[in-house]
């Protein structure tokens, strides 16, 4: 640490910024103690006010966010700090068909493609990292002039409520990151929010919001018991919702 990696957290952006450098007030070390004694008498008492100062954090997912700030990779944390990243909303989705009882959202063969999904071989980019607030989980039938649906009649689908569609709303989904859960074995009924006008249609609110750091493989899978009056062409849509961080 240096001191200017201790100017960094007093004019950062963020309350907490000490947590993006692992220091805090509360947690002075002799490394700490000893660049505090070598600033001048004014910055020494900004920079002690701002780390034993009490973090207002942000509302929403940002907030969830700034909570995670110490378990972030370091080199993601430093370029918080440095202002290189920045905190951003974001929606990570993909669309796959409902063609079998095992639907995997996200798969190493995948490619990014605007209209289907917008990460590629289930990963995120390097230096991204991704506090999942929220999920959905929507489904729809391709408007198709004939035969198997074209990739455009795919992209084109109005994507609804899985409460329309019984066999999908009566399955399970789980969501990993390098096979470490984040969701487990849930019931797909928590996405049916037909009712329920504090949520967007088909959105899970996280009450434990869980990160995914970049080169880390995501798996979200849909286990359907039955496929019983499932229409053939059915997809489904998965957005995994929340803070990112971003150049």
């Amino acid at each position: 640490m240096t001191a200017e990696d201790l100017a960094m957290v007093v004019d950062g952006e963020f309350d907490n910024a000490g947590d993006l450098l692992g220091i805090s007030g509360l947690d002075m070390n002799e490394e700490l103690l000893g660049i505090l004694g070598s600033l001048d008498a004014v910055k020494r008492q900004k920079a002690i006010n701002r780390l034993t100062k009490r973090p207002r954090l942000s509302r929403q997912s940002r907030g969830e966010m700034e909570k995670f700030f110490r378990q972030l990779p370091k080199n993601i944390r430093h370029q918080l700090a440095k202002g290189k990243l920045r905190l951003a909303d974001t929606t990570i989705y993909s669309i796959k068909a409902a063609s079998s009882k095992t639907i995997k959202m996200f798969e190493t063969q995948d490619d990014k493609e605007i209209n289907l999904r917008n990460v590629s071989n289930a990963k995120l980019p390097k230096n991204q990292a991704l506090l999942v607030s929220g999920i959905y989980l929507l489904a729809g039938i391709p408007d198709k002039a004939g035969g198997t649906p074209t990739t455009d009649e795919i992209k084109a689908t109005d994507f609804k409520s899985i409460g329309l569609m019984p066999a999908l709303a009566n399955g399970e989904f789980s969501l990993k990151a390098n096979k470490t859960q984040i969701v487990p074995e849930t019931s797909n009924r928590k996405f049916v929010t037909d009712n329920n006008h504090n949520w967007p249609m088909g959105y899970y609110k996280l009450d434990n919001p869980r990160l995914i750091t970049d080169d880390i493989l995501i798996e979200c899978t849909i286990e359907l018991g039955t496929m019983e009056d499932l229409d053939a062409d059915a997809h489904l849509y998965v957005g995994l919702h929340g803070t990112i961080t971003t150049p």
